[in-house]
């Protein structure tokens, strides 16, 4: 939830908690939550499925995950998801469906690591140095821009950025994930991508040799496994809805 103008209290189990422009609340639906508009308020709310944010967090599914409010998302890189979120809401009437949910990947991506950073993910980990921020993020650009390459690994991207594997799984380590999880994760955002793409025309065997999986089964597996659909049913369920549009 991402304020706008006016003031939203939160109420669930006893617990408050206040949002106005330039915080914002992350907030578990699996327990009721009450909204009250302190005073005349506006605000958008960016629906996400649970097991999105408990996968990047590293933690089970719980029906009592805590309140994660009080988000100061007027600076750094809480600024820049509520800037997403926005810009999203603004746009979202333009946005193709593919394009919307990578937006919304990202936002997610960007809002777990301001959500482990204070709500206390790390808590239990040594505090990470300044530069492991830096170093992640050059790797998750080095992965967007190479996802394709068959040789991508932990390792290869270690020799080719000028640090040590240690040094990126530490950083990586400290968003929940690791080199190897990273790179899947890319690659299977890219081939939902072109499925959704209705001018793809690259059979299932073709998409994985391309997106470096050992074979179509390997990514028919890793993609049921992450979207919970086959790449073929979701080709079909966006060819059946690019029909229905027409």
């Amino acid at each position: 939830m991402l304020p706008l103008h006016g003031e939203v209290l939160l109420l669930r189990d006893g617990s408050e908690a206040r949002l106005r422009p330039g915080t914002g609340g992350l907030i578990s639906l699996t327990a009721p939550v009450r909204l009250v508009p302190h005073r005349p308020a506006r605000a958008l709310v960016l629906t996400i499925p649970a097991h999105e944010v408990d996968r990047r967090l590293r933690r089970a599914a719980s029906p009592a995950v805590p309140l994660a409010a009080d988000l100061d998302l007027s600076a750094g890189l809480g600024r820049v998801v509520a800037d997403m979120v926005r810009a999203v809401g603004e746009e979202r009437e333009t946005l193709t469906a593919r394009e919307f949910d990578a937006a919304c990947d990202r936002i997610t991506e960007l809002l777990c690591i301001v959500v482990a950073d204070l709500a206390g993910a790390e808590r239990d980990r040594p505090p990470a140095p300044g530069h492991l921020a830096e170093v992640e993020e050059v790797v998750r650009r080095h992965v967007r821009e190479h996802a394709t390459d068959p040789g991508l690994t932990g390792a290869a991207m270690a020799k080719v950025l000028g640090w040590s594997l240690r040094q990126i799984q530490l950083a990586l380590q400290r968003a929940g994930t690791t080199p190897r999880e990273l790179i899947r994760e890319e690659r299977l955002r890219l081939v939902r991508d072109r499925l959704r793409d209705p001018l793809d025309r690259h059979t299932i065997t073709d998409l994985a040799h391309a997106t470096g999986f050992s074979s179509a089964s390997a990514l028919s597996h890793a993609f049921r496994q992450r979207f919970g659909v086959s790449p073929r049913e979701l080709r079909e369920l966006e060819r059946r809805r690019a029909a229905r549009g027409h």
